[in-house]
């Protein structure tokens, strides 16, 4: 009993909000359209969609309590799922090719994720701009291998990554449950998570107290990377195929997500759970919407002002502490 009292104490207010808010939705639609909403397939539907862009907030949330942000990483999902599609075709399809792809694919977004970390880190250039032109150069990179048609003909084995399901349940939802315990591990169980946590709240204290912020940064991009990689892998099995444009609304959305999931967008503040379930209201809210017939444009018009919504509130909540 005395457990449960000190988990609830321990649960912030934003974190019951996003559950109250997916129970809502879930109450909405099941008196709106219970057969649609409900059904087993639209579950599983959910449940084969959101671990994409998922994974990709987990890299997002990273970035940000680094004090960073990673705009790339759309880029850096496409361009890993062209490599390792490309890697799969050429070996023939076999199971060990998919193997092959799938290494090579974490890989490039590990690279990738060096890369800008050390831009960032090293070359102090703002993460804002490194990620943007991170985004346009490994986009441009996989378009340059495409040609602009999308990669086709994976192995169909490739697919179930995405598609398939284990004990009815997706297997792209296995592996955004593994994401989230290893990001959680690592942000409350390592010395990194409490680095990179000093780090992002506030940089300086942090190098003075013998901290590397380099070192740190590095590896928070690398780990981001690693994420994207993963996520262009989802991307690429989901649709069996690979190009350079798949998931355009998910750097949008993957900010969304992260703040709304109450991750500081200044840095120093992140927790797993609150992006779960804010990832988990969003596909609950956008597949209503699809039920409902809602135009897509106006559903992305919903979430840019959901966010600037976030922002401002948030922006005047922590002015009122510092003040008080």
């Amino acid at each position: 009993m005395d457990k449960l009292k000190t988990s609830l104490k321990n649960t912030d207010k934003n974190t019951t909000a996003l559950f109250g808010i997916a129970v809502l939705i879930f109450v909405i639609m099941g008196i709106l359209a219970p057969r649609s909403f409900l059904g087993i397939k639209n579950l599983q539907g959910m449940c084969v969609q959101f671990p994409e862009f998922g994974i990709l907030a987990f890299g997002m949330m990273l970035a940000m309590i680094s004090g960073g942000i990673d705009l790339s990483l759309v880029g850096i999902a496409n361009f890993a799922g062209i490599v390792g599609a490309v890697l799969m075709i050429r070996m023939g399809g076999s199971n060990f090719s998919i193997v092959i792809g799938i290494a090579a694919a974490i890989l490039v977004g590990a690279l990738c994720g060096v890369f800008n970390g050390f831009l960032i880190g090293y070359l102090q250039i703002p993460a804002m701009l490194v990620t943007l032109g991170g985004l346009q150069l490994y986009t441009g990179l996989g378009l340059a291998i495409t040609k602009g048609p999308a990669i086709i003909g994976l192995p169909p084995a490739f697919n179930l990554i995405a598609n398939g399901t284990l004990l009815n349940i997706p297997v792209a939802l296995f592996i955004f449950v593994i994401a989230a315990v290893v990001v959680s591990f690592l942000l409350k169980s390592t010395v990194y998570g409490q680095h990179v946590s000093f780090m992002g709240t506030n940089a300086t204290a942090a190098r003075y107290s013998g901290i590397n912020n380099l070192k740190v940064t590095i590896y928070t991009y690398g780990l981001s990377g690693i994420l994207g990689g993963i996520g262009g892998i989802l991307m690429a099995s989901h649709y069996n195929s690979a190009k350079s444009d798949y998931g355009s609304s998910y750097t949008l959305l993957t900010l969304l997500i992260v703040v709304l999931g109450g991750t500081n967008p200044d840095g120093g503040r992140g927790r797993v759970i609150g992006v779960t379930l804010s990832v988990i209201v969003l596909q609950l809210v956008s597949s209503a919407f699809n039920i409902l017939r809602v135009n897509g444009f106006i559903k992305t018009f919903v979430w840019g002002i959901i966010l600037l919504a976030i922002m401002i509130g948030t922006h005047f909540i922590e002015k009122n502490k510092q003040r008080s």
